[in-house]
């Protein structure tokens, strides 16, 4: 079986995770500071602040800018549920916006009709390692005093015009699943240039306590604490970030060489100025050229022992969110399937994956 995706452990995994286990300091500890430390330098980031998921980091970045009910947010109808969840938890309001039919991001020309005099805030998903089109969506944001929340959970590392995703707006949320380009098994992070929204956001993750005053409590928070466990993991994999990243790359143009021979299966497009960490091997399949739709294609390929995933269902296709109609969104969604991908897999595996996607040919 070639897995849908893969933890890769790059180096002192082990050791680190060792090290804060004798140390007894295994809720909180140094390596959760040392990782925030160190990740917020890498993406050139002022404040970095580590949190138990991609999800309670969407959440503290959405209650850091106080909305609430009558509030508005303009969000992708294309993108894992998270931040839609998130902003509804707040008690504000999802508005969903179509997608560019290229990049599968979030349109600045749709998000533009969406805001209304309740917009607050503008939240792009930076889909499967690719980048927004952020200025579009930055110049949008600040002709109508938006905020900028962007979910980067898919694209760490990943850079538009030399500057990573999940720095371009007031905060930036990123997951550390055990899926991700470098993992904990969980957690995630946020990073933010203002320093306002940092102490907001130091405050909720521990209870809404008082850091001059243990047990007092001036606002309602949570417990969204890294361990110092998952923390050391992280650590170890930011030493080695570098080789991480070009791993990838190796294996996304490897999968570019062997698929764009394939007729019937087009590759996300990137824009010449985003240079990305791919999270998932993402293709659209037209099923005119195969022996059946996208599901059919997953099944015959999982027969084959290659593990896939589908693309995220729009938001409009599942009732419990009650979106209009998303044609783009619904279109691309329901013809993408999500290939293996992690830092090791190797050129044979991949041949061998595009062969069996060849034999599924009408």
């Amino acid at each position: 079986m070639i897995p849908w995706a893969k933890p890769v452990f790059a180096g002192r995994e082990k050791e680190y995770v060792e090290d804060a286990f004798v140390s007894t300091r295994i809720s909180g500890g140094h390596y959760i500071e040392r990782f925030e430390r160190e990740f917020a330098a890498f993406c050139g980031s002022p404040h970095g602040l580590a949190v138990s998921s991609g999800t309670s980091a969407l959440y503290l970045a959405l209650r850091a800018l106080g909305l609430g009910p009558g509030d508005e947010v303009i969000v992708p109808g294309f993108t894992f549920v998270a931040p839609v969840n998130m902003i509804l938890e707040t008690g504000a309001t999802p508005v969903y916006a179509d997608v560019d039919p290229l990049t599968w991001c979030l349109d600045p020309v749709s998000a533009g009709g969406k805001v209304t005099r309740r917009t607050k805030a503008i939240l792009p998903v930076h889909l499967y390692g690719n980048v927004c089109h952020m200025q579009g969506l930055l110049d949008l944001a600040r002709s109508k005093n938006l905020c900028v929340v962007e979910d980067a959970a898919q694209a760490a590392f990943s850079s538009c015009q030399g500057r990573y995703a999940g720095t371009w707006g007031d905060m930036g949320c990123f997951s550390f699943h055990a899926t991700k380009t470098i993992f904990m098994g969980e957690g995630g992070g946020v990073l933010t240039p203002n320093r306002s929204y940092y102490e907001k956001m130091l405050v909720l993750r521990d209870h809404g306590m008082r850091k001059d005053k243990r047990y007092w409590h001036d606002v309602r928070g949570y417990n969204f604490r890294l361990t110092n466990l998952q923390a050391a993991v992280g650590c170890a994999q930011l030493e080695n970030v570098e080789r991480i990243i070009h791993c990838r790359r190796k294996v996304y143009e490897w999968y570019c060489q062997y698929l764009n021979v394939i007729e019937g299966v087009t590759l996300q497009v990137f824009r010449p100025e985003v240079t990305p960490v791919v999270w998932t091997m993402a293709v659209r399949v037209d099923p005119r050229y195969f022996k059946g739709d996208r599901d059919f294609m997953m099944k015959a390929l999982g027969r084959a022992g290659i593990e896939t995933r589908p693309g995220f269902y729009p938001v409009s296709a599942m009732e419990l969110y009650q979106a209009s109609p998303l044609p783009v969104a619904e279109e691309i969604a329901a013809r993408i399937i999500c290939l293996p991908f992690y830092s090791d897999l190797s050129e044979e595996q991949i041949v061998l994956i595009c062969e069996e996607i060849k034999k599924i040919r009408a």
